[in-house]
């Protein structure tokens, strides 16, 4: 017999508070995806001093897409979530090797932050699996 985690509905407000963060994420993730698949110019620019191959570009924002789709599908959010988080962390360790400024290093953690409190605030089975301190089951 399988084990069911008991998990309480969000409120509405918490609901639509992780919807809005939710969707402003997946429209700046496919924005940004579309964008290195047309190799627009100023995705080429910023990946120039990233020393990031032109031709690895349209692969990337290929794989942006496909990751922020299975999020966006209530389904398959947190399977999405967890693959965004590894491509969010590439993106961390490309800033972190070139050097440079701090915020091109710490935006993409602060993002995914932004992503994964939006999931947690409207799916109940994030939240039964990882339970905030004090909240009842």
């Amino acid at each position: 017999m399988q084990g069911v985690i008991p998990a309480s509905l969000p409120s509405k407000k918490a609901l639509w508070i992780g919807r809005g963060l939710s969707g402003l994420g997946v429209l700046f993730l496919l924005f940004d995806g579309v964008g290195k698949v047309l190799k627009i110019a100023p995705v080429m620019e910023a990946c120039a001093p990233l020393e990031i191959p032109e031709s690895v570009i349209p692969g990337l924002g290929i794989v942006l897409i496909l990751a922020t789709l299975v999020y966006a599908i209530p389904r398959t959010s947190i399977l999405g979530a967890i693959v965004l988080t590894g491509y969010l962390g590439g993106a961390v360790w490309t800033h972190v090797r070139m050097g440079g400024p701090v915020f091109p290093m710490v935006f993409p953690v602060l993002f995914g932050a932004i992503l994964w409190s939006g999931l947690y605030l409207r799916e109940p089975r994030l939240r039964a699996l990882i339970p905030l301190r004090g909240q009842r089951p």
